[in-house]
């Protein structure tokens, strides 16, 4: 049996949740595996449709943890475990060192939850949690290297990609949905992303603007919500781009793939904006495995989602005329599609099933 202890888990959005998501899914494929999650709005609805069993721990966030820390140890002196994965190194702070040497123990690290300035009271924290587990496990080289210059001595630092859960096969309805948002547009541009200044949704709206006189045909669409929403929406209005950007705060997952099946190019060129940055981005596997070519960020993570020159292209987000001539680039004599094709063939390593056996390995 697998234990997952998870802040973040469905339904709750964001790319932990979908990697703790496809983690446990994937090892369901190799044993029982019991989830410790927060509680969310709908949980239960999520839970009765799910094929693991998943305990939810509702409450204050102070009281919360330590409930969760409780039933993890239970859990383990009671259980006979091939592994405890944990998402974050605030889900094993509170378990003890005798528990966990019960079995193989395992810690998620992304890259935002770990930077904290060298000698703060949560980089020691951070650092004291992360010891205790046998396996660091880091999204991404980059977020490797970052944990080690936050001072982490640890022998197993490991390097794990996340998974991917797509393709999935796409419905009629969805297909069409996507048909009404892009209508005859050329070149359809796609963002899957919360809201947030590191994303640069900003720079992307100003570049859009500016490509206009040579595709005058062309939409971008931004799926997801956030707090840049007012101030976005109000730019969409100053630079006079009516039809030819549309943002969709709400979608389905079929609605999601849908819209990136029916795409010619993902961009999601992320920058650092206070201690977020990007540690990977899944989103760049996704958009690939539906044939799509992306352009990231160079900050972060991304190269290891991105083979530059290859399936897309690393790019600058704080940079306009690097923006606008990396999708130029992109589109002339249709270079997209050759990248796009090298995107599809590079996503098949992201599979699950593969991916989660280098889990097993290490078990």
């Amino acid at each position: 049996m697998f234990l997952i202890s998870t802040r973040n888990f469905p339904p709750d959005i964001g790319g932990m949740q979908i990697l703790m998501e496809g983690l446990s899914n994937a090892l369901l494929n190799h044993g029982p595996v019991q989830v410790f999650a927060d509680s969310f709005e709908e949980s239960e609805k999520y839970d009765q449709n799910s094929k693991l069993n998943i305990q939810r721990i509702s409450g204050f966030k102070i009281f919360k943890k330590y409930r969760k820390a409780n039933l993890v140890k239970d859990f383990i002196k009671n259980n006979q475990l091939r592994a405890i994965f944990f998402d974050h190194w605030k889900s094993i702070e509170n378990i003890d060192e005798t528990v966990l040497n019960k079995t193989k123990t395992f810690c998620l690290i992304h890259s935002k939850e770990i930077n904290h300035t060298i000698g703060s009271s949560l980089n020691k924290r951070m650092l004291k949690a992360l010891v205790k587990a046998d396996f660091v496990i880091a999204n991404s080289k980059f977020t490797k290297n970052f944990v080690l210059k936050m001072g982490l001595e640890h022998n197993n630092i490991k390097v794990i990609n996340p998974g991917c859960n797509y393709p999935i096969k796409i419905s009629e309805e969805s297909k069409t949905f996507a048909e009404m948002i892009y209508k005859e547009s050329f070149p359809r541009l796609l963002t899957v992303s919360r809201l947030d200044q590191r994303k640069s949704h900003k720079n992307i709206l100003m570049t859009i603007k500016n490509l206009l006189p040579k595709f005058p045909k062309l939409k971008y669409v931004s799926v997801g919500d956030g707090e840049e929403k007012s101030n976005l929406v109000k730019l969409k209005k100053e630079l006079g781009l009516k039809d030819e950007v549309s943002f969709i705060y709400k979608s389905s997952e079929q609605e999601k793939v849908a819209l990136l099946e029916k795409s010619n190019i993902f961009v999601m060129p992320s920058v650092v904006y206070k201690k977020s940055i990007e540690g990977f981005g899944i989103s760049f596997i996704e958009a690939a495995s539906y044939g799509k070519a992306s352009i990231g960020g160079v900050f972060g993570g991304e190269a290891d989602a991105i083979i530059e020159g290859k399936t897309g292209y690393l790019c600058d987000g704080d940079d306009l005329n690097k923006l606008y001539e990396t999708l130029l680039k992109m589109m002339n004599n249709d270079h997209y599609k050759e990248l796009g094709n090298n995107a599809l063939e590079f996503s098949k390593n992201f599979s699950w099933d593969k991916i989660v056996k280098k889990y097993i390995e290490l078990i």
